[in-house]
């Protein structure tokens, strides 16, 4: 299995606003709607469950960890995947910029 067409496939997933795709109503995040919130304890718990909603609908990712970090201009968060069927853990960091509305790798 190509790990690096994983990983594009999750940030692609993770760039996309939910819904936004025709017939896959599911696919795609709502993290872009808890951006510009303040960064509560309720905020973060959403953002939190809805990376993990996201990892969950990729049956080749497995989320083992994951943590999230205010940004003055945006969130990074950190995610500790392994890609299946390999059993190596993988880091990642996820930033979501709010200045250009994109997640990248960092």
């Amino acid at each position: 299995m190509d790990s690096e067409l994983v990983k594009r496939d999750l940030l692609n997933a993770l760039n996309i606003r939910q819904g936004s795709v025709v017939g896959i109503p599911n696919y795609g995040t709502t993290i872009w709607d808890y951006l510009f919130e303040n960064q509560t304890i309720q905020t973060e718990e959403l953002i939190l469950a809805e990376v993990q909603r996201v990892c969950g609908l990729d049956p080749r990712v497995y989320l083992n960890q994951i943590q999230m970090y205010p940004q003055l201009n945006g969130i990074l968060i950190t995610l500790e995947v392994t890609i299946v069927p390999s059993t190596v853990p993988t880091l990642l960091n996820v930033f979501f910029n709010q200045t250009n509305p994109v997640a990248s790798y960092v």
